[in-house]
């Protein structure tokens, strides 16, 4: 994957992991800002991230952009200081920034060292496994002498167990028992939220967020068509693998935006895929014969989402041959995962413009939504994971 021309702005989770890696192997000094709690609307929601490294262009984004330059002079205090702040903006109060912002929000930041309390981390990423982290962010004056710090943190595993997080201080059972709960229900989507905490020492403000490895997007084929999607689909946060049936078509330095590049038989397919919860599959050989073997073979497995391309009459003879010649009746769950002709309805027909419908259709089946217009959805437009009761 060649990232030499990517726009530091707006890196991907996957590319911002990929980075925090790299530093920690050069022993790079870095600081990672954190939104951890929102009042009214912002652009981002709690858990996006930003990574600041001296002398360097900052990686990601926890705002349009407003509030890039203080944060990256609260990092350099961070990093002088080496231990982790909080800091709040109230971005409603326009007098005080006389930048006109209108976000219409007050946003919590945590800015803390890439120390190697993020090892554990990454390690887990690295292998494809999601990790919740339990962080202190807010400790009130009578909580203060006690046995807790903003940054104290706990590292958590997709089945409870905890991990070591070398270098940061733990946090009391009690609130581990507290917190368990809003850990579990904001698992599902990859959550995050803050959670307050009353211990007999006084009041604990705790964020709860899940890191989860990048969702695959799966391209069975190596026409050309397969270039604008790769590219699409890694700018918009997949892990993009190809796959191809052709041995001489398999060189990822033909597919510089694919992660990965593997040689697979149709009827082989399922095996390219690593967690089949995690990926979106889109069939594009435009080989008849191939494209239905290797719908039969993603089937067989949970992936959720199969998009294939080409006109619902090239479908239902496809169906036909996979009852005929595969003895083979999709059922309804089978059809309910297949998209075809794959791809929302976004008009236009530039290759370009069929990538972005290609991947706007997994992407919002990767988030649990129907892709319609923003102007026509009840409510706020992003997920808002408020602490349970």
């Amino acid at each position: 994957m060649n990232d030499d021309d990517r726009d530091p702005w707006s890196v991907t989770e996957q590319d911002l992991y990929e980075s925090m890696r790299s530093f920690r192997d050069e022993e790079t000094d870095a600081v990672l800002a954190t939104v951890v709690d929102v009042e009214g609307s912002a652009y981002r929601r709690p858990g996006a991230k930003m990574l600041v490294a001296p002398g360097q262009e900052s990686l990601g984004a926890i705002t349009a952009g407003c509030l890039e330059g203080p944060v990256n002079d609260l990092a350099a205090d961070v990093l002088d200081a080496g231990e982790p702040i909080v800091h709040t903006f109230d971005l409603m109060d326009d007098e005080g920034w006389g930048l006109g912002l209108g976000c219409n929000g007050i946003i919590d930041i945590l800015l803390e060292p890439l120390d190697a309390g993020w090892e554990t981390v990454l390690e887990e990423l690295d292998a494809g496994r999601p990790v919740a982290r339990t962080t202190v962010v807010g400790v009130d004056d009578a909580a203060s002498g006690g046995a807790v710090a903003v940054g104290d943190r706990i590292v958590t595993d997709a089945t409870g167990d905890h991990l070591s997080a070398a270098s940061r201080g733990g946090l009391p059972q009690s609130v581990l028992e507290a917190v368990a709960d809003e850990r579990e229900r904001l698992r599902p989507r990859g959550g995050a939220g803050t959670v307050t905490v009353e211990t007999e020492d006084g009041t604990i403000e705790v964020f709860v967020e899940w890191l989860t490895p990048a969702p695959d997007l799966l391209l069975f084929g190596t026409q050309n068509d397969v270039h604008p999607v790769a590219r699409i689909g890694h700018e918009a946060g997949f892990r993009v693998v190809i796959a191809s049936a052709r041995g001489a078509r398999s060189d990822p330095e033909q597919f510089p935006h694919a992660h990965a590049v593997r040689t697979t038989k149709p009827t082989d397919v399922a095996e390219v895929v690593d967690v089949p919860e995690r990926t979106y599959a889109v069939i594009m050989s435009h080989n008849a014969i191939e494209d239905r073997l290797a719908l039969a073979s993603l089937l067989d497995t949970d992936v959720p989402y199969v998009g294939l391309m080409g006109p619902r009459d090239r479908f239902e003879d496809l169906r036909a041959d996979m009852a005929t010649e595969d003895d083979r009746e999709l059922t309804d769950d089978e059809l309910e995962r297949i998209a075809t002709p794959v791809g929302l309805d976004l008009g236009g027909g530039e290759p370009t413009q069929i990538a972005i419908s290609i991947v706007a259709e997994a992407l919002a089946v990767h988030n649990d939504r129907d892709g319609g217009r923003l102007k026509e959805r009840k409510g706020p437009i992003h997920t808002r994971v408020a602490p349970s009761e």
